[in-house]
């Protein structure tokens, strides 16, 4: 993707710095298409992972055994994202990408990938790292449980790496039954004091 200047839905000029700090306001970005610069939002409420609560789906389990796919941390970070974003609607606007990009070249965003024999890529997720938060931004598969793989192993990595836990931003199914569970922003607003503000990224590995 060419590099060119980002402005949000107002007309401000917005860097990667400025859209980290944004998110560790407990804000987020939302295009209302793939060519529209985005705005700014902010939930109620806030579905997110801890460690006390995480569960595998035991039917997941299952097809992990037999391991189905290769995967990978950062591998194709633009190719995940593109794939993110191929759907009829998408709230991941060019813009948002090329933030992200800038991001996960300094190391703060990160992305997993999941493969098939043939090497393509058929499944993954992607989010930035957060003080001790991680923030998933969104998932794709394009072949069974791939995307479902990919968040488990996201999960597994970021507690092995020391992380407080994932922030899912909305509750649903598919993340529920990895044991997400949901908090009002006064509640993401103390986590965020304890575990985000004055902290750098935790590194992924």
């Amino acid at each position: 993707m060419t590099s060119s200047a980002v402005h949000d839905v107002d007309g401000n000029l917005i860097t990667c710095d400025m859209l980290y700090y944004g998110y560790t306001l407990g804000c987020f970005p939302m295009s209302a298409s793939r060519g529209e610069p985005f705005a700014w939002y902010k939930s109620n409420e806030r579905a997110i992972v801890t460690w006390d609560q995480v569960r595998c789906p035991r039917s997941l389990k299952k097809v992990m055994a037999h391991k189905p796919y290769r995967i990978e941390f950062d591998h194709d970070f633009s190719a995940v994202m593109n794939a993110c974003a191929e759907r009829d609607e998408t709230w991941i606007g060019h813009g948002i990408q090329q933030l992200f990009e800038e991001l996960f070249q300094r190391g703060f965003a990160h992305c997993v990938g999941a493969y098939d024999s043939h090497d393509s890529l058929v499944g993954g997720c992607y989010g930035l790292a957060l003080g001790d938060i991680f923030c998933g931004e969104s998932m794709f598969h394009r072949a069974p449980d791939a995307s479902k793989i990919c968040v488990w192993k996201l999960m597994q990595c970021l507690q092995a790496a020391g992380f407080y836990g994932l922030d899912c931003q909305q509750q649903s199914d598919h993340m529920a039954r990895f044991g997400a569970y949901e908090i009002d922003d006064r509640e993401y607003q103390e986590l965020l004091d304890r575990h985000v503000r004055g902290k750098p990224p935790r590194t992924l590995y």
